[in-house]
């Protein structure tokens, strides 16, 4: 089938629709950076004028803290509870009942300097926290199954293009001359309600997921008639059949518990793989550079941080770019090769820049450059590439891995199996 047949409008428009909702990861992760003075200046105030009493330097940098941290900690719960929405309600639909999450957070944020509540502000980071967490898992699950095999690994790159447009976006709207002001902080809070509105009202356009219809709902009418409007051809033969012998294989297989996922020879590599891989992200210091990078660069001697702090925002949307043109070519696992090692070295050039400030705490990056260096080496010796491959691919790949003998050269060299199956090749 030609590439070019397969990327469609309809299939553009989904997958940017879906990807609202990785743009208000990347805001929400970056909003409260810039306004950090400005909102410890209300919190001192607020309790100050609550209690009567002068409010100490060391609550103050709890509650701060606290209001970034609960974002990530109601991310962890909402990633837990995906398979929740997205196996009953679907995919489309679960994304658009989720955005009520993210009106009652962005109200609370907005409206919490009105109401003199300290505590609205935390709430709220938190409920928009459990939003975002669930849409970290909703849309990349989405964008990977209406895209065609040929380009998933390019779309699927759409979801990370969607978070750091949205940090760049909430840095920019943090500066003093826009946003970021005593006055109109709140409303940069809860600016996230915007592209709420704008997803709710777009995704009643969008099909829901081929995969879903198909093989949640049985209802393989509906699951062609997506494709063919999504392919832009009749002929959407292969899609079917393939996601028909994922359906039949998935019948075959009994329900697993989480223990069992690494008890399992058949489950534990792919499990271990996939947590390896988030932890390699989550453990970069990526996120710590994000969050508090306005302080960092103020602790190095920048007179203006915000605009360094929007500089790396820059770099990070201008390398996830490139990399949407080189995933399909140079593969995902060199890619993500060369950005451990890239990150690597920025955290020793990190430490030793903030060692020679002697700042307190400067030698943290060296915990994420040893994290670095454990994930760089297990992604270089176990973790395959999967460039051209569907999903019955790559699990027909795990699962000879797992049926190997202990003596086999497949077991000398784990990723052999998985990396000696070639594609499928698409019917003309």
């Amino acid at each position: 089938m030609d590439k070019k047949k397969q990327i469609t409008a309809p299939l553009i428009y989904a997958v940017s629709i879906a990807a609202i909702g990785s743009l208000q990861f990347g805001y929400n992760t970056g909003v409260i950076n810039a306004p950090e003075k400005i909102i410890q200046r209300f919190f001192n105030k607020t309790l100050s004028e609550r209690s009567g009493q002068v409010v100490s330097s060391e609550l103050l940098t709890s509650l701060w803290s606290l209001s970034v941290a609960i974002f990530s900690v109601g991310g962890m719960i909402g990633s837990f509870s995906v398979s929740l929405f997205v196996n009953r309600f679907g995919r489309r639909n679960s994304m658009l009942l989720v955005n009520v999450l993210a009106f009652a957070g962005g109200t609370l944020m907005a409206f919490s300097k009105m109401a003199k509540s300290v505590e609205m502000l935390i709430i709220g980071r938190f409920v928009i926290g459990l939003f975002c967490g669930l849409c970290t898992g909703f849309v990349p699950m989405y964008i990977s199954e209406v895209s065609p095999t040929s380009v998933r690994g390019a779309f699927g790159t759409l979801n990370q293009l969607g978070i750091v447009v949205g940090i760049l976006v909430a840095q920019i709207f943090g500066l003093e001359a826009i946003m970021g002001t005593e006055i109109l902080w709140p409303l940069l809070l809860g600016f996230t309600i915007f592209p709420a509105v704008l997803q709710c009202v777009a995704l009643f356009f969008c099909p829901e997921s081929p995969r879903f219809l198909l093989i949640n709902k049985m209802e393989e009418d509906k699951a062609q008639a997506v494709l063919q409007k999504l392919r832009g051809t009749q002929d959407v033969s292969q899609d079917i059949l393939e996601m028909k012998e994922e359906s039949a294989k998935m019948s075959q297989e009994k329900q697993v518990t989480v223990p069992e996922l690494f008890r399992s020879p058949s489950y534990r590599q792919a499990i271990i793989i996939a947590i390896m891989l988030q932890l390699s992200q989550q453990l970069s210091g990526i996120n710590a550079v994000f969050y508090y990078s306005t302080g960092i660069f103020e602790r190095a001697g920048i007179t203006q941080p915000v605009y360094a702090t929007i500089g790396a925002g820059v770099v990070n949307t201008v390398f996830t770019v490139v990399s949407l043109f080189l995933v399909e070519r140079a593969g995902r696992r060199t890619l993500h090769l060369a950005g451990l090692g890239g990150m690597a070295v920025c955290a020793v050039f990190m430490t030793i820049a903030l060692a020679l400030k002697k700042l307190c705490g400067s030698y943290v990056f060296l915990i994420f450059l040893v994290f670095l260096v454990i994930f760089f080496v297990f992604t270089f010796f176990k973790v395959p590439e999967t460039k051209g491959r569907t999903f019955e691919d790559i699990a027909r790949g795990f699962e000879g891995r797992a049926e190997a003998s202990p003596t086999s050269p497949v077991e000398k060299n784990p990723m052999v199996e998985l990396n000696s199956i070639q594609p499928d090749k698409e019917v003309a």
